[in-house]
């Protein structure tokens, strides 16, 4: 593989990284064991397997100074690449632990732990059960080396071969020069004419999302640093069930089931739900599977208060369908979540000098992460051994206590739940309101 210079969300996910607050994606497979060695076996196909995937060989450098392949200068200036290494040895990635009960309670403590960064950043940990009938491994990459579609090629290149489809490759781009061709002036005028309007736009929706927002103590932390999860399990069936009643996507009942976890979580531990509507960030990719250059996050998103403070199961639901309609509507290229957009105008020097600033104004803008990780319909295996569930884990922002990833994998929807340790003792509490509000949907929808 040839080195390639990082896109800017990247950039800004490498140089907002913190001992405190690691920018790594998560997910922890739970698979069924047909032996005690079975996480043995696992670990030591996860280690060759990945000796042969280019892609995790590939770790990320900074630099200060033009490169040969860099379009131009200011690229490259202040930035970081991503290149191949030639000393990657994959037992630096791929741990076995001791067997454990409790694979939540060891992911938790896998997840606070940052990833090195002088070598390829991603680890898989094989986490042996204690009754020889299941082990788990939680892959973790960082979100400067992939997003969750790329997350997602990668783990299953180290996992049994199956047909998934091979991405279509996208052309490359004509080399550029110092200077633009004055004949595409006028479009370029055009288009920065554009961006700053977009940019106008969004600093604008951003402040309007602050304005009359109640805080809520429970969603905000002084970042400890620790981390739990916490997983749910989801009858996909009875998810639509909801959705054909109502009307709407599944996506709209999935984020509606996590406002009314909060509310019943909330009133539970005694802080109250009244008046509360946080502001849930719901990312949305901007690249198609199939097509998507194989690097270089491509993200954009919606910005909506969550119902919290609706007392009706199906009023919180016809709020969300509302709310994420009229982001539709808009599209991703507006509103106060599209801001990761504005990363694409930021010199990479602004990026490693903003970092710092930058991380610590992620609590101005949302006040949870609720995020979709998409998943093959086809079952997935290691070394014989069936996937039964997966739990996705999104990167938990500075300030912030809790974030919420989902997938649907062969007709179960899996809540992967992260954290701050010391903010949330509860976690399982909100685990159980997730379940518990799935009920009260469906006895809500009950003729």
């Amino acid at each position: 593989m040839t080195s390639d210079v990082l896109a800017p969300l990247d950039l800004a996910f490498w140089n907002i990284e913190s001992a405190q607050h690691p920018m790594h994606l998560g997910a922890l497979g739970v698979f069924a064991a047909h032996s005690p060695t079975a996480g043995v076996h696992a670990a030591d196909l996860l280690a060759a397997r990945a000796a042969a995937v280019p892609g995790l060989r590939m770790r990320i450098r900074d630099v200060w100074r033009p490169l040969a392949f860099a379009p131009s200068f200011p690229t490259a200036f202040g930035g970081a690449v991503r290149e191949p290494t030639r000393d990657f040895d994959p037992l630096d990635h791929v741990r076995l632990h001791a067997p454990t009960a409790d694979f939540h309670a060891v992911a938790g403590s896998l997840m606070q732990r940052p990833l090195e960064r002088g070598k390829p950043p991603w680890e898989a940990h094989v986490l042996p059960g204690e009754d020889g009938t299941s082990f788990a491994v939680l892959f973790k990459f960082h979100h400067a080396l992939a997003d969750g579609l790329r997350a997602l090629t990668l783990a299953a290149a180290v996992l049994d071969p199956t047909d998934m489809p091979a991405p279509r490759p996208r052309p490359a781009p004509p080399p550029r020069g110092l200077l633009p061709d004055v004949r595409r002036l006028p479009g370029l005028v055009r288009g920065v004419l554009s961006d700053v309007g977009r940019a106008l736009d969004i600093g604008a929706s951003v402040a309007r999302s602050n304005l009359e927002v109640r805080p809520c103590p429970a969603l905000a932390s002084r970042s400890s640093g620790t981390r739990r999860t916490a997983g749910v399990v989801l009858d996909l069936d009875e998810v639509h069930i909801v959705r054909k009643a109502v009307g709407g996507t599944v996506n709209d009942v999935l984020i509606a089931i996590v406002a009314g976890a909060l509310r019943r979580w909330l009133d539970e531990r005694g802080d109250g739900s009244e008046g509360v509507a946080p502001r849930a960030l719901i990312p949305v990719s901007k690249r198609r599977p199939r097509t998507a250059h194989p690097q270089g996050n491509r993200l954009s998103g919606y910005l909506i208060r969550l119902p919290v403070d609706e007392p009706d199961p199906l009023g919180r639901l016809g709020a969300v369908r509302t709310a994420m309609d009229r982001n539709k509507d808009a599209g991703p290229n507006r509103g106060a979540g599209a801001v990761a957009l504005l990363a694409d105008h930021v010199p990479p020097l602004g990026h490693r000098l903003g970092g710092p600033l930058v991380s610590q104004a992620a609590r101005l803008w949302f006040d949870i992460l609720v995020t979709s990780v998409p998943l093959p319909g086809l079952g997935l295996r290691l070394g014989g051994h069936a996937l039964t569930e997966v739990y996705p884990f999104a990167p938990l922002a500075r300030g912030q206590s809790l974030a919420v990833a989902v997938s649907t994998y062969r007709g179960r929807v899996h809540y992967g739940l992260v954290a701050d340790g010391e903010a949330v003792p509860d976690l399982d509490r909100f685990a159980e309101a997730v379940s518990a509000e799935v009920e009260t949907l469906l006895d809500a929808c009950a003729p």
